[in-house]
């Protein structure tokens, strides 16, 4: 009782600082995922603080944060529209939470543990470079599409490149004021002078830039040049009374629960939000500062558990989201306390203090998501990728790549079709090889297996095996073979009873790995030679 009281007095400070930095990123983008996904503004609030708060504090994962998902934003849209009701698709938010619970007690989330390292910082330094590409229009003032991190193109028929030039339409001397000053205090606050003075550490970098943002905001307003508009700030729904913010929450729609429509979109958001959620999983576990390992299983079943309460009283589905845990972990967070803070503070803003956040500049938030999007895609990631190899480069930066032009989830499943891809290249490459350029007539080949031997490297085997001279003695050494597939060691049989036609005098050697085999696949003795 005492180490865990210890334990929270230690870290409560850091987790409260982060969780206003996630609070101050989390708030637009719950509210930008529901407007892009044509459904009430509130319901991504609602999601944002039942991912704070009920997966926040079941997760096993101590830094990760859940919430609405720019990549579920098409699905939804199109499960609205097609359904025909915002409350029969909270059914099937519900089932498919349902769905996630049982996949977690299942084991399926060991899934997680087969996504490629490289993969994974491919995905968040494309992140990362996203935030930055989105968020440069809303620090400039050009604020006429809510940014989705998941998806090059933009329901305005523009794309995330294409928004940079149309921008320049729209430039507000004000909002650039406002962003500027802002980067400059999170970019301040960052330094270790800042960091090492007690009082000025105490206050949270992204507080101050926010408070300093509305306080410019207001001067600019009773100007004619720097004056912000109406989309230049956040923008929540404002309840006069208990009873209108009750209306906020809607209740799903069970009389069509056994449609196949319903079950076909629940199985849909069941399937992307677990595979988002475990890359995010992954990605936070290897930003932890403190390399702590969370259990995917346990986090499905934490999903799956904040999906169904989401859905029983309004919310949008919930994924982990590597944005927001991005921000927590950069913020200083230490413990899950911070996700459930950010929750917390969700909640108790949009009751009680609706008014104040609808004072605050996008322009301040943009300058909080450029200081994350930053930090995740930095040279210095690039550089010490490059230095280890070109195996873990080409699906890093192809995975960046990928991501940058298609989606989230199209993005991804490139990187691992190269880095399946690369697997693939090097086992052909190391089955056996042989070097026609040393061998000198006379010598003795001798070819050694590797440990495993597997289908893979059959096309390196049969290539290396064709390729030798004829009139030669070949020695094939599987003793330190454990394994070898039927495929690969018939070629090996096969080539030992045709070798005699060209002259090659061949020995196989390895009697427990050879013994084992021909007994299992019932093919002549090989020869050990004495």
């Amino acid at each position: 009782m005492n180490n865990t009281y210890s334990a929270l007095k230690a870290n409560i400070k850091f987790d409260l600082r982060a969780s206003i930095m996630v609070f101050f990123v989390a708030l637009p983008l719950c509210l930008g995922v529901a407007l892009a996904s044509g459904a009430p503004l509130f319901s991504g609030v609602i999601a944002g603080i039942i991912g704070g708060i009920v997966v926040g504090f079941l997760s096993g994962s101590q830094l990760g944060v859940s919430g609405p998902a720019a990549g579920l934003t098409v699905v939804v849209l199109s499960a609205i529209i097609e359904l025909g009701s915002f409350e029969l698709f909270l059914s099937a938010v519900i089932l498919a939470g349902i769905l996630q619970l049982i996949l977690g007690f299942a084991k399926a989330g060991i899934i997680a543990y087969y996504f490629p390292s490289s993969v994974i910082k491919g995905m968040l330094t494309a992140i990362g470079i996203i935030i930055i590409l989105k968020q440069i229009p809303h620090a400039v003032g050009y604020s006429a599409v809510v940014a989705s991190y998941d998806t090059f193109n933009q329901n305005d028929g523009h794309n995330t490149l294409s928004s940079l030039y149309y921008m320049l339409e729209a430039i507000n001397l004000g909002t650039i004021i406002i962003a500027a000053l802002s980067l400059a205090i999170l970019i301040t606050w960052d330094s270790a002078t800042v960091k090492a003075n007690k009082v000025l550490s105490s206050i949270p970098g992204s507080l101050l830039a926010v408070v300093v943002g509305i306080v410019l905001a207001a001067i600019f307003n009773t100007t004619t040049t720097l004056a912000l508009l109406p989309e230049h700030l956040v923008n929540i729904p404002v309840a006069s009374s208990a009873s209108e913010f009750l209306n906020n929450f809607s209740t799903p729609d069970f009389s069509q629960i056994m449609s196949s429509q319903v079950w076909i979109v629940a199985i849909t958001l069941a399937a992307i939000a677990s595979i988002e959620t475990l890359l995010c999983l992954e990605a936070s576990d290897k930003l932890d500062p403190y390399k702590r390992v969370s259990s995917p299983n346990t986090e499905l079943k934490a999903q799956g558990v904040g999906n169904i309460v989401s859905g029983l009283i309004g919310g949008l589905p919930i994924t982990q989201v590597i944005v927001r845990s991005s921000a927590n972990i950069q913020g200083g967070g230490r413990t899950k306390l911070s996700t459930i803070f950010h929750g917390v503070l969700l909640l108790i803003s949009v009751m009680l203090l609706p008014t104040l956040l609808n004072m605050i500049p996008l322009a301040s938030l943009a300058a909080i998501l450029l200081v994350v999007g930053y930090k995740l895609a930095s040279p210095a990631i690039f550089k010490a990728t490059l230095k280890q190899g070109k195996e873990q480069y080409i699906p890093f930066i192809i995975t960046v790549l990928a991501i940058i032009f298609t989606d989230l989830l199209m993005g991804i499943g490139i990187g691992m079709m190269v880095a399946v891809f690369n697997i693939l290249y090097v086992n052909y490459l190391n089955g056996f090889y042989f070097n026609k350029e040393e061998y000198k007539s006379g010598d003795t080949i001798v070819l050694n297996l590797i440990e495993h031997v597997t289908f893979i490297n059959k096309a390196s085997i049969v290539k290396t095996l064709t390729e030798l001279p004829s009139h030669s003695k070949v020695v094939i050494d599987c003793s330190k073979a454990n394994d070898i597939d039927f495929d690969v060691w018939e070629v090996i049989q096969d080539f030992k009873l045709s070798a005699s036609e060209r002259h090659i005098d061949v020995k196989i050697i390895g009697t427990s790995i050879t013994a084992k085999i021909n007994k299992a696949y019932n093919r002549v003795s090989v020869v050990n030679p004495s």
